[in-house]
């Protein structure tokens, strides 16, 4: 039976590496096996799946995965984490399903590595992603592994909440749409801060997501950009935000037109599909 990470292991664990938890990494331990547990149980993952992981830190999530009888792929940054982790599966992970046997680990940045660095193809994303590259980690991912059809992510509160706005909403924005392109995304739960270790300073929250139809034909760099230039500047029109985008203001006006878009919307009340129409009209 697989045992799971309390306060006293990922202490002694880490006491053992000598590792020193650093912002730079964004490197929060989840001590709370319940909690483990819990996210487990909300990514619907098991047998059959191949689960990407990224910043496995310690092991606590990643013992929980391989509980399910998944196959999982831990990409983590840091070597000394790295190194420790197969050992730490093969102590804990139950043996009696051969779960350090489904555990590859890959030391890598997350937002550097291509479908080429990793073992087989993920079909899950589950991770407690470091807040300071929660969104770009995910949208490479998304953009690289077309492999993966469905994710579930803790990341900050605040985080979480640009991730699933809608049009119209204060948090929609970049992260909103961009995501969009490739599917649905739902906050879908709150995780306390105590079960981490060392304690943030910040709420996070959970993340599910599923990857969609294609929304349009038309390029995805393109449309990206069109989305970047909207939002640069989001108290302005369209009009006027899209003006370096588009050559000038009164370009960007056409565009928008012929896209059966007012000039005078905001980026915050489009959809991806608007936007998709804008960069399709920009030929």
């Amino acid at each position: 039976m697989t045992e799971l990470l309390g306060p006293a292991e990922i202490r002694a664990l880490a006491a053992e590496l000598d590792v020193r938890p650093t912002k730079k990494l964004g490197q929060n331990f989840v001590h709370d096996p319940n909690t483990v547990r819990r996210i487990v149980d909300l990514s619907g993952v098991g047998e059959g799946d191949v689960v990407l992981e990224v910043g496995p830190g310690l092991g606590s999530l990643t013992l929980g995965l391989l509980a399910t009888g998944a196959e999982v792929v831990a990409v983590e940054i840091d070597p000394v984490l790295a190194g420790r982790l197969p050992d730490t599966a093969a102590e804990r992970g139950g043996a009696e399903r051969g779960g350090a046997e489904r555990l590859t680990v890959v030391g890598a940045d997350a937002l550097r590595i291509t479908s080429d660095d990793l073992p087989a193809r993920p079909t899950a994303l589950v991770a407690n992603l470091p807040y300071n590259v929660a969104v770009p980690v995910v949208l490479h991912l998304l953009a690289e592994l077309p492999s993966l059809t469905s994710g579930l992510v803790m990341v900050q509160t605040e985080v979480a909440d640009r991730m699933a706005a809608g049009p119209g909403s204060r948090t929609y924005g970049v992260p909103s749409v961009k995501l969009a392109w490739y599917g649905k995304a739902r906050k879908i739960a709150a995780v306390p801060r105590a079960v981490f270790w060392p304690v943030p300073n910040v709420d996070s929250a959970l993340v599910a997501f599923e990857r969609g139809e294609v929304v349009s034909s038309v390029d995805r760099e393109r449309l990206f950009a069109v989305v970047d230039a909207a939002f640069s500047q989001r108290r302005k029109t369209l009009r006027a935000a899209l003006a370096s985008w588009a050559g000038s203001a009164e370009r960007a006006g056409e565009l928008l037109e012929k896209a059966g878009i007012d000039p005078k919307t905001r980026g915050e009340q489009l959809d991806v599909h608007q936007f998709a129409r804008i960069a399709a009209a920009a030929g």
